[in-house]
């Protein structure tokens, strides 16, 4: 399969899914469980892209400077402190680690 193929097969999904999703009845959405799913379901995707992004190297399970960078984020996330402060801790203790370590 080329590249293109790829892309356009990738679009028709796309299109599928977003037309699947319009043709949900609107009381369907309405109701309690439908919609607390859809609040917490991009939290708990984004969760797992973080946990497999922080502590995932190919087929093997790492601790590295990226621990130690979501670890601060997690205090700082603790302390209430504003987010670009929360990414600027997490950056810096990164680097730090990583230019302790090597």
């Amino acid at each position: 399969m080329n590249t293109w193929t790829a892309v356009v097969v990738t679009a028709l999904g796309c299109y599928a899914v977003k037309l699947a999703g319009l043709l949900v009845p609107a009381g369907a959405l309405e109701r309690p469980l439908v919609r607390r799913l859809a609040a917490l379901l991009p939290v708990a995707l984004l969760a797992a892209l973080t946990a497999q992004q922080t502590f995932a190297d190919g087929r093997a399970l790492v601790l590295d400077a990226r621990a130690a960078g979501l670890a601060a984020a997690a205090v700082a996330l603790v302390l209430r402190a504003p987010f670009l402060l929360i990414v600027a801790v997490a950056v810096a203790v990164t680097a730090g680690v990583r230019a302790m370590a090597g």
